[in-house]
């Protein structure tokens, strides 16, 4: 027990009779992590590979699925590295490294949510100006920002918790956050809270004002344009929009689990505290590459020069 009482070790005590299914959780666990990786990378190889979708809207579909490779290698691998070990444990320093790398996932797939729209809105709504306002150049330094300022807004938030002096030492959760550290500490956390509420409204409000605003003006012009316009554009502008639902929506969930950790069954909570890092990087590869034409054309030409291949070979 000497081992847990060392402050520079945390338990995570969230998993749900690990003992009993303790193989099963690492298959399914792998399995889902095994089918993100091949269906982004498949998306973001079809669209390195082939020169016509080097376009801002194919880029910043590409930016977003490796943003999803980004987050979910924040928390796969030492989840399924804890379904095999007896003792589940974390040092304080990868704890909030962990953390650090999740926010810094979260925080970036709202921002490129935003370019995405902006990007969207331009090319509906200003189409004669959409070669000058979203050019190479201007898709770079969005890219950029898009990963700075979340970067920034989360060194600030886990220096703010290293500070903290720990007199606990149990994580009632499988994965590390900011806020549940910060919550094992018994001094002063007004200023960690303080920041942590700016810093949360700071990601989430401007974006969905954003994208909100875009959408009315979108919507706006689609109607004062004919059938074949209006397809067109909620063929472009609906995965984006369904991607941005969802991950707000868990986001949202996730937030509010951490404030109410204990409030609502243990199993229920920790299904909700995973689900923006597993949902979104499952969905976004299968939405875009279903719903662009571009991007689904090119995969059945390989799946099918795929196909025809073995069936010569055998």
């Amino acid at each position: 027990m000497g081992y847990f009482t060392n402050v520079t070790y945390l338990s995570l005590e969230g998993h749900v009779e690990l003992e009993k299914y303790r193989y099963v959780y690492f298959l399914i666990t792998l399995t889902v992590y095994t089918v993100i990786i091949c269906c982004n990378s498949v998306v973001i190889s079809v669209i390195y590979t082939n020169k016509r979708l080097h376009e801002p809207m194919y880029i910043f579909i590409a930016a977003l699925l490796c943003n999803a490779l980004f987050g979910t290698t924040g928390l796969f691998p030492k989840l399924l590295g804890d379904f095999l070990c007896e003792k589940q444990v974390i040092s304080h320093g990868a704890c909030l490294f962990q953390a650090f790398w999740i926010y810094i996932y979260a925080g970036t797939e709202f921002t490129l949510l935003s370019a995405m729209a902006y990007d969207r809105y331009v090319s509906i709504c200003k189409p004669l100006q959409y070669a000058t306002l979203v050019n190479m150049s201007t898709v770079k330094k969005l890219i950029c920002f898009c990963w700075f300022l979340p970067s920034c807004q989360n060194c600030i938030a886990t220096i703010l918790a290293y500070r903290l002096e720990l007199c606990k030492f149990k994580l009632n959760r499988i994965y590390c956050n900011t806020y549940s550290i910060v919550k094992l500490s018994c001094g002063d956390v007004t200023a960690n809270n303080s920041y942590g509420l700016f810093s949360s409204s700071l990601n989430i409000f401007p974006p969905l004002f954003f994208i909100i605003y875009s959408y009315v003006r979108i919507l706006d012009v689609c109607l004062k344009n004919s059938k074949e316009f209006r397809r067109k554009a909620l063929q472009t502008c609906f995965p984006h929009l369904l991607i941005f639902i969802s991950f707000t929506v868990t986001s949202c969930f996730e937030i509010i689990n951490s404030r109410l950790e204990g409030n609502i069954p243990h199993i229920f909570a920790m299904i909700i505290s995973v689900e923006n890092m597993v949902i979104p990087p499952l969905i976004n590869p299968i939405i875009y590459g279903l719903k662009l034409q571009e991007i689904f054309n090119i995969i059945k030409k390989i799946i099918w020069k795929e196909k025809n291949f073995f069936s010569l070979k055998f």
